[in-house]
C-alpha cells in the first residue's frame, strides 16, 4: 500500500520506517529541507535502538522516500498520516496549527479518495477540525465530490523502545466513524 507520513520527527520517522519494513511504500514529507536532505544522505536525526538500520535499509530498497514536496506526497498515499508537532499554546492547550496546515495541504492537493490518519497527540474534537479543514479546501477547489475519511490512531511509543513498540504494539486504538476506513 502507498502511504504518506507528514512530519518526520520522532513519531513520524519511527512509524514510517516500520511501515516500510513490513512492505509498504512510504513517502515522508517535512517542511525542514535540511532534515530531509540529511535523511536522504543517511543521517538519522534521532537515536532510537534499531531505527537507523530500518531507515537506511528501507531507503536503499526504495520503500521509504524523504521529500519537502507536499503535492507529490499527497498524490502518493492512499493513506495520509499526520505526525507533526502539537506544541503547547500560551494557555496550555495543544496548538493545532501544524496539524490543520497539513489537513489544508491534503485538501488542496488530493485528486482521489484518501484516508487521513492523525498520529499527532491531539485533543478530542481534532478529527472534526481536520475534516472541516479538508472540506473547506476541497470546496474552494470545486472538488467536493472527492471522498475522504478521518481516523484517529494515537501512538504509544516509549523512548528507547519505540521501534519495538511500533512493530509489536500491546494495543492499537483506531477511532473513526467509517467502517471502510477502519477495515483498511
Amino acid at each position: 500500500m502507498n502511504l504518506t507520513v507528514f512530519g518526520i520527527g520522532y513519531v513520524g520517522l519511527v512509524q514510517a520506517a516500520v511501515l516500510a519494513e513490513v512492505g509498504h511504500d512510504v513517502v515522508c514529507v517535512d517542511v525542514d529541507a535540511a532534515k530531509v536532505e540529511r535523511l536522504n544522505q543517511g543521517f538519522i536525526p534521532i537515536f532510537e535502538p534499531g531505527l537507523e538500520a530500518l531507515v537506511r535499509e528501507n531507503h536503499a530498497a526504495g520503500r521509504i522516500v524523504f521529500t519537502t514536496d507536499a503535492s507529490m506526497a499527497v498524490r502518493h498515499g492512499a493513506i495520509q498520516m499526520i505526525a507533526v508537532g502539537t506544541p503547547q499554546g500560551e494557555d496550555g492547550s495543544a496548538d493545532l496549527k501544524y496539524v490543520l496546515s497539513v489537513a489544508d495541504a491534503i485538501g488542496r492537493e488530493m485528486a482521489g479518495a484518501k484516508i487521513v490518519v492523525t498520529k499527532s497527540t491531539v485533543p478530542v474534537g481534532t478529527a472534526d477540525k481536520v475534516r472541516e479543514t479538508i472540506a473547506v479546501a476541497l470546496k474552494q477547489r470545486g472538488r467536493e465530490e472527492l471522498s475522504f475519511d478521518v481516523v484517529s490512531n494515537p501512538e504509544f511509543l516509549k523512548e528507547g523502545s519505540a521501534v519495538a513498540d511500533c512493530m509489536k504494539p500491546d494495543r492499537i486504538i483506531v477511532g473513526t466513524d467509517s467502517e471502510a476506513a477502519e477495515e483498511v
